[in-house]
């Protein structure tokens, strides 16, 4: 599973003024088992390079998929909280609820 949230849902926003957080859940092995692993990564616009320039990768990773899932939905909570929103209704409305 794999999100981008920022803080405009307005596509007319130059990429330069935009900042964006991508949050996913992947498996990752661990010998002879799975991890299941939530990364973070923090994105901003570059006006210079007028591309995305990504910085700074986080992972968490946890030996059952319930313990990764609860770690998505907290780092996807803090991040609304923040401001950031992915561009479909569900995280308006998620974004609404969670206030």
């Amino acid at each position: 599973m794999q999100e981008i949230l920022s803080k405009t849902s307005d596509p007319k926003v130059p990429l330069q003024d935009q900042e964006f957080y991508e949050l996913r859940l992947f498996e990752r092995p661990h010998g002879r088992k799975t991890r299941y692993c939530v990364g973070q990564t923090h994105a901003q616009g570059s006006e210079l390079d007028r591309d995305v320039m990504f910085e700074g990768e986080e992972v968490d990773c946890f030996r059952n998929l319930e313990q990764a899932k609860e770690r998505y939905a907290e780092r996807r909570h803090l991040l609304v909280e923040k401001g950031f929103c992915s561009p479909t209704p569900r995280c308006q409305t998620d974004a609404a609820r969670e206030q």
